[in-house]
């Protein structure tokens, strides 16, 4: 006993502490001192571990501590037997439960108290797979809405037995040695610590049942392989990464468990006349300087076909033009997006001397160039 530190030194608590400040306290050093977060010195850290298990074993029980605070460590001679604390001695495991339960999940609770959180069993009805399908559609499509049909590999519930996977006629029984759980649990002593693992039992392989006689279409697995023709109705406005649901499309579950479902993500081709922004369209079209400078009435292909739109004369390169309503109909049925279209101005490459004349006429009827850029010279010097 004389080597004992005091319990409220341990836990750095004052004589005065109240049970909240003495199980926060724990709570601070238990996660510091945990052999499972001190990987470096496992072994020092599980000493100091059980030192302050010990120490908050007295101190959170009122007749403990009161036997503690009147006659020390010699007043609790036999309160843990003759080999002293043990893990088994530790009454508080509701407390720690919630403790490890918020850092660790409840796992490395059980591994030292021998005890933790149930299960769920792995013998009731399971869920299928859920499956995914990526389907790539053009722009146009995805304007209009398009239905497809694809082929699903799945797997389908057995006709033959109904999914039991037992012959017709015939049941699965319990496993005996797992006795229907489904799971084993393996207990090892490690000086204090008690660890404990769950895994699967290997003589259901984690099923709780035993199939004595297999149905002879699936073999006991109660569902078989099958390529099913799917009818995929995409509608308009989808977009890429668009997901849609199939309910009970994908793999079939296991144990009466129902199927699973079958997402397909949409995938949208880039379109070689339009660039996507959400709802809206942008094009682009080329004017030759002629028609930007004087104005035109010119058609625009839009998604659905053609519009007419005006060019007003004095166009710029680079104007941008919106025509509404003309782009991707929303998903969410809020109508149509615009159509941006921006105009290009080309300038002719080659010019025969016709045209090489009657462009000198139009410079000089402006002034010509090289005036306009002498004049330009001078107001730089101005400045």
């Amino acid at each position: 006993m004389a080597n004992k530190r005091d319990y409220y030194e341990v836990l750095g608590v004052e004589k005065s502490a109240n049970q909240d400040e003495v199980k926060k306290s724990y709570r601070k050093l238990a996660k510091k001192f945990h052999p499972d977060m001190n990987q470096d010195n496992k072994s020092e850290a599980e000493e100091k571990f059980k030192e302050v298990s010990e120490a908050y074993e007295v101190l959170a029980d009122p007749k403990k501590r009161q036997m503690y605070d009147q006659y020390g460590h010699s007043g609790l001679n036999g309160a843990f037997g003759g080999d002293g604390f043990q893990w088994n001695d530790f009454t508080h495991q509701a407390d720690v439960s919630d403790i490890f339960g918020d850092f660790f999940g409840g796992s490395i609770f059980d591994s030292f108290f021998g005890g933790g959180r149930r299960r769920r069993s792995p013998t009731g009805p399971v869920h299928g797979n859920d499956l995914r399908y990526d389907i790539q559609i053009t722009l146009k499509d995805a304007a209009k809405g398009i239905v497809q049909k694809i082929q699903v590999p799945h797997r389908k519930q057995c006709k033959e037995c109904s999914g039991t996977g037992a012959k017709k006629g015939t049941s699965p029984i319990t496993c005996q040695n797992c006795h229907g759980s489904g799971q084993v649990k393996n207990i090892q002593q490690r000086g204090y610590s008690q660890f404990i693992s769950i895994g699967a039992c290997g003589a259901c392989r984690g099923a709780g049942q035993i199939i004595k006689n297999k149905c002879g279409v699936c073999g006991g697995q109660g569902s078989i392989s099958k390529t099913s023709k799917i009818e995929v109705s995409i509608p308009a406005g989808a977009d890429t990464g668009t997901r849609l649901r199939l309910r009970g499309e994908g793999d079939a579950g296991l144990r009466g468990g129902p199927s699973g479902d079958l997402f397909i993500v949409v995938h949208v081709k880039e379109d070689p006349i339009f660039r996507r922004r959400g709802s809206h369209l942008i094009t682009e079209i080329d004017l030759d300087f002629v028609q930007a400078a004087l104005g035109d009435e010119i058609m625009v292909t839009t998604i659905d076909g053609q519009a007419s739109m005006k060019i007003p004369a004095g166009t710029q390169p680079g104007t941008l033009f919106r025509l509404r309503g003309k782009g991707m109909p929303s998903l969410q049925g809020r109508g149509n997006g615009d159509l941006h279209v921006q105009v290009n101005v080309v300038v002719p490459e080659k010019l025969s001397g016709e045209q090489k004349r009657i462009l000198r006429e139009f410079d000089e009827a402006g002034g010509g160039y090289k005036a306009r850029a002498s004049n330009k010279k001078k107001q730089k010097k101005r400045k």
